[in-house]
């Protein structure tokens, strides 16, 4: 019994360093980011300004659901369309949704995107993140 409370004691002392320094680096995230460093949107580069503006301007015009928000729904949806030669968007579908609204407002804001003219049509997909 006392080996036990030993054990538990040990794991207590591990736990509040860990926990005090969690609480020290801490920083609120946005509510939307880039994706994840290293992978690029093969669109991006028809965006002005490139991938980086393109998130910006994401996370600028984002609007969390409320419904998400009160649920506390975070993760990644996932929109697909087709980059025309116009530099117009066509068959714009949700491929992935995590509810509470999210899919919709990742729906608008790549509507609001404006791509230069590629030379030739681009079927992708753009990964919101929605995070509290």
């Amino acid at each position: 019994m006392n080996n036990a409370f030993y054990l538990l004691g040990l794991g207590a002392l591990l736990a509040l360093p860990a926990a005090s320094a969690l609480a020290q680096t801490a920083s609120p995230a946005p509510a939307a980011q880039a994706a994840p460093s290293g992978k690029t949107i093969p669109v991006a580069e028809y965006y002005e300004g490139g991938q980086e503006a393109m998130y910006a301007f994401i996370n600028q015009e984002l609007k969390y659901p409320v419904m998400a928000r009160r649920n506390r729904i975070q993760g990644q949806c996932i929109v697909s369309f087709t980059l025309n030669t116009d530099g117009t968007l066509s068959g714009i579908k949700l491929v992935k949704q995590i509810g509470g609204g999210c899919g919709d407002e990742a729906l608008r804001l790549v509507r609001l995107l404006k791509f230069n003219k590629p030379d030739y049509a681009v079927l992708t997909s753009l990964p919101i993140t929605f995070k509290l």
